[in-house]
């Protein structure tokens, strides 16, 4: 009998310290559960590029080029120290005049350096957690035209003076007395001698080689 009942006690016990295990097993996975939850919530809210844009409509009321005076400016309400501190210039000279994009590239840099932090109360809001959403590319804004060549206009065409008188030239032709002139400089001008000039003109000339008149035509 009091082996049965040694037997009874030591069965009954074993039964309670499994079940006492199965309640602490159970109880622990209900612990972990909310933690697991929270990490894939952190992951989902970092994978979210959304999460600026709540950020800003709490901050700003989803207006990325407000400027209300206060000091901050942006959707992301960035100081101008801020944005100048973390690359922001590159862009615009202060968060209000920067693409929306170029806010959010500025605003992952904070958040690798602050955390969170630095939009205390509106990245709770968002449900912002974890690293903050890679950004692929930037909008610096519309592209500014390439100024149109300019091209020089070609110099006018230039026409070479001529000569009041004509050049000499050598062989037959025909050459118009002028004022001024004489036998020797006609000859000159045209590459002969008086003698040769009057032999071929004395006709038109006369007997007086010394005496040319105006609008006489001469042979040379």
């Amino acid at each position: 009998m009091s082996e049965c009942a040694d037997t009874t006690r030591t069965t009954a016990r074993d039964d309670s310290t499994r079940r006492g295990r199965t309640t602490a097993v159970l109880a622990g996975a209900a612990l972990l559960a909310p933690l697991g939850l929270l990490a894939a919530t952190g992951n989902a809210a970092a994978a979210d590029n959304g999460v600026w844009d709540r950020i800003a409509q709490c901050e700003s009321g989803g207006n990325w080029h407000i400027n209300t005076g206060n000091g901050y400016y942006g959707g992301l309400q960035f100081s101008a120290h801020t944005w100048r501190a973390y690359g922001g210039s590159a862009y615009a000279s202060t968060a209000d005049r920067a693409s929306r994009s170029a806010q959010i590239a500025v605003a992952t840099r904070v958040q690798q350096a602050q955390g969170w932090g630095a939009w205390p109360v509106c990245s709770g809001r968002a449900g912002a957690m974890g690293s903050a959403p890679s950004q692929v590319s930037v909008d610096k804004g519309p592209a500014k035209k390439p100024a149109p060549a300019r091209t020089r206009k070609p110099a006018p065409a230039t026409t070479p003076k001529t000569s009041r008188h004509p050049s000499p030239s050598r062989g037959t032709g025909g050459y118009t007395v002028r004022a001024g002139d004489t036998l020797s400089r006609i000859a000159e001008r045209h590459g002969t001698t008086w003698h040769r000039l009057y032999a071929a003109n004395r006709s038109v000339i006369g007997a007086d080689p010394n005496v040319i008149v105006p609008g006489q035509r001469l042979t040379l």
